[in-house]
């Protein structure tokens, strides 16, 4: 950081002052940005983890249920061939 200053005298005695103060420019708007990303990216993980369990909930359920539908039709065949005897 440097500082200027400059004086200028008229000439009926009087005198003018300037001081010119160099700063560094401010930083830390991209910690604030690094952090907006990063709880995006938690927020669509955690979304896309629920995604995913509810659709494997899904398939389980829909397995489950041909599973039973399968035995229900075994257990019909199985009583037609009873019937028949």
């Amino acid at each position: 950081m440097a500082d200027e200053i400059h004086t200028t005298r008229e000439p009926d005695g009087t005198t003018h002052t300037t001081t010119v103060v160099d700063r560094d420019p401010k930083r830390g708007g991209g910690a604030g940005i690094t952090l907006l990303v990063v709880a995006a990216l938690a927020i669509a993980a955690f979304l896309g983890f629920q995604f995913l369990g509810n659709e494997k909930a899904e398939t389980g359920a829909v397995t489950e249920a041909a599973e039973k539908v399968g035995h229900a039709a075994q257990d019909v065949g199985d009583a037609a061939q009873e019937a028949v005897k």
